[in-house]
């Protein structure tokens, strides 16, 4: 028997920001309202004389937290607490919020105030608007299916998973899927279920009952009837001659995934990591991890260049460094990069990524970027805050 005979008999069988920035503002930069858009294109001299003339509103750098942000008694720099999100000060500083809420649901903080998600896996829902409950309902119910309050009356017609939408429930299964209830329920597609080709349960004789053997191919499910010539997986009959059987495999350079389809030179047919045929690499990526069982490869493309897990070499990955750093992959040779909102201001390898730009005024979006420490300004999200200079003539140094 030959090596493809092997192939398809196993197949058939088993299928910036300057010290006073104008940053964060507790008032809008706008022009006066006097000389609103409102005004008409053109006015006489006369009228212009009378008008006030517009100006720019200035403004001085502020100790003043934005609003939804505090300082706490365990803060690092003024005004680096979000109540808004914060789920170990949610609110107000030291209301933490549970880590572990009832079923099927987490605990967040939003808009100020402990919140809880439903889960998706399973898909869960809050129907009766009570906290201490969680998320009571689950949506796989006749009862509650697919949301709240949704029911399934006819026996017929239960609450099933959708087919290919994992997560989505509904009464029954949709055209031309059949409910099969074995092993489990869910939706089959009879017309081609060799399993349950036509009606659940109704699996066909791959022999075709003593029919001609075909190479490469057998006797399973097609348009809901059983006995009709099919190929084995990967396998085709691509000149139309069922004489000679599924003659063709789909895993050549030829006619890789379908029939005709040619790859490009210096590509390879290859299984991919979903388990389908694809010409295997563009211009670019390399080929790492292949591996063959008699004449079915498998393999995947990598960017040498770029990629963190084969980074100059497939399988060599980047290693993360410290806290608030990560490994990337920069023109084939590893190194660390900050997180967003650190930044590495001592140049030292054991502590690096040690400073919060988000919040520090000395650091204030970036390295050495300070902020007006006299006038007590704090550093929000990488910005010094200010606000609308005062009227008086102590109002110090003025940012626009």
């Amino acid at each position: 028997m030959s090596p493809l005979r092997h192939v398809a008999s196993a197949l058939i069988v088993g299928l910036g920001i300057v010290a006073c920035g104008v940053n964060i503002r507790l008032g809008d930069q706008r022009f006066d309202a006097d000389a609103g858009p409102n005004e008409p294109p053109f006015i006489t001299p006369a009228a212009a004389a009378s008008e006030p003339e517009a100006g720019l509103t200035s403004y001085c750098p502020s100790n003043e937290c934005p609003a939804g942000w505090t300082t706490c008694a365990n803060s690092r720099f003024p005004c680096d607490i979000n109540l808004d999100t914060d789920p170990m000060n949610c609110g107000e500083c030291g209301n933490t919020c549970p880590t572990i809420g009832p079923s099927y649901t987490s605990y967040g903080c939003v808009a100020g105030k402990c919140r809880t998600t439903c889960t998706s896996q399973p898909p869960a829902y809050d129907c009766d608007g009570l906290p201490d409950n969680g998320c009571e309902v689950l949506a796989t119910t006749n009862e509650n299916c697919g949301g709240c309050g949704t029911t399934c009356p006819d026996p017929a017609r239960p609450c099933v998973e959708q087919p290919y939408v994992l997560g989505k429930y509904a009464c029954g299964c949709p055209p031309p899927f059949i409910l099969c209830a074995s092993p489990y329920p869910r939706c089959l597609d009879p017309r081609n279920d060799d399993s349950n080709c036509g009606s659940c349960g109704n699996a066909c004789d791959p022999s075709g009952g003593g029919k001609p053997e075909i190479d490469f191919g057998y006797y399973g499910c097609v348009s809901s009837e059983c006995d009709r010539p099919r190929c084995a997986m990967f396998f085709a009959n691509c000149d139309d001659d069922m004489s000679n059987g599924c003659e063709s495999l789909l895993l050549t350079v030829d006619n890789c995934g379908s029939c005709g389809n040619k790859c490009d030179d210096g590509q390879e047919c290859l299984l991919d990591e979903y388990g389908q045929p694809q010409c295997m690499c563009g211009p670019g990526k390399t080929l790492c991890n292949k591996q063959c069982d008699d004449v079915i490869c498998s393999g995947s493309c990598r960017d040498l260049s770029s990629d963190p897990d084969n980074c100059g070499a497939c399988n060599f990955a980047c290693e993360a460094g410290p806290a608030h750093s990560v490994g990337v992959c920069d023109f084939g040779t590893c190194r660390r990069k900050c997180a967003a909102g650190y930044a590495d201001c001592n140049g030292n390898d054991v502590d690096e990524c040690e400073v919060d730009t988000k919040s520090d005024p000395r650091n204030c979006g970036a390295c050495g970027r300070v902020c007006d420490a006299l006038a007590g300004q704090a550093c929000v999200m990488g910005e010094c805050v200010v606000e609308p200079c005062k009227d008086d003539g102590d109002a110090g140094p003025v940012a626009r």
